[in-house]
């Protein structure tokens, strides 16, 4: 399968329509492929500009999915017109669906304690054939060596072949890039969900989501956590997804009028 990944604002994010990135995981996830799922909107593309090791670590990753529409509409500008949304709670029910479905198990890792124990009442539930390899939170603080070691261990001595992770952007996408080919699954990073799924956050309507006001939608939630945020990376994304549609318009234009030009039979003079 051609992975492509197209540079948006200077980051590469992967255009494949979602059933195909939801496919490739679940391929990965037979064979337990350490790979890496990074869930990308606009603030961890804003975040990897000014951090030239998070820059890395997305330019590393297997997958990065566009889960904001902003860089949905940015992929499809950029000539994959067919791009759809591959958003972090879509991801996380689909491949739960299918891994019930094959036989594949899933590990939750992250978030706290009454969150995780929400969510595996809700996945008995939601999906009764689902294979639950393990569950557990993280502590607030850098792991020791040793208690990094046997998280790997248990991880791995699980069979998990997908391993979600809810740390937050940027923390769980370096915690990913840092456990690559040391956690013998597929492992996706998806912050919030977490906490959405188990029921203790909404999520926007679909409404919302598709006209790309969910930031909006959040901000009304949590205005103190997130205002400085949006402030400080919608408004410049803006400025630069606008430049480097311009930019490609120009050269675009600039390759026709050449070839328009090569193509014009020569004038000769009777």
């Amino acid at each position: 399968m051609d992975l492509t990944k197209v540079d948006i604002i200077g980051v590469p994010v992967t255009a494949l329509s979602f059933q195909d990135q939801i496919s490739a995981m679940m391929t990965w996830a037979k064979e337990r492929s350490s790979r890496v799922v990074c869930v990308a909107n606009v603030h961890m593309l804003m975040e990897s500009r000014g951090d030239n090791s998070f820059w890395s670590t997305l330019d590393k990753a297997d997958l990065v999915t566009p889960d904001g529409m902003p860089l949905v509409w940015m992929i499809r500008l950029l000539g994959f017109g067919s791009q759809d949304r591959v958003a972090g709670m879509d991801i996380f029910v689909s491949v739960c669906q299918r891994a019930a479905a094959e036989g594949v198990s899933i590990y939750l890792l992250g978030c706290t304690q009454p969150v995780i124990d929400q969510m595996v009442i809700k996945l008995k539930r939601d999906f009764p054939q689902l294979k639950l390899a393990g569950a557990e939170p993280l502590p607030f603080r850098p792991l020791t060596e040793m208690e990094d070691r046997d998280l790997v261990e248990r991880i791995n001595s699980s069979g998990a072949g997908v391993m979600f992770l809810s740390l937050g952007c940027p923390k769980q996408e370096r915690w990913m890039n840092n456990h690559k080919d040391r956690i013998q699954s597929v492992m996706v990073g998806i912050g919030g969900v977490f906490s959405v799924y188990a029921g203790l956050q909404k999520r926007a309507p679909t409404w919302v989501r598709e006209s790309g006001l969910e930031w909006l939608y959040r901000l009304a939630q949590e205005p103190r956590r997130l205002w400085h945020r949006y402030q400080s990376t919608i408004p410049p994304f803006i400025v630069l997804a606008v430049r480097q549609v311009l930019a490609r318009a120009r050269t675009q234009r600039s390759f026709f009028q050449t070839k328009k030009g090569l193509q014009e039979p020569s004038k000769i003079r009777a």
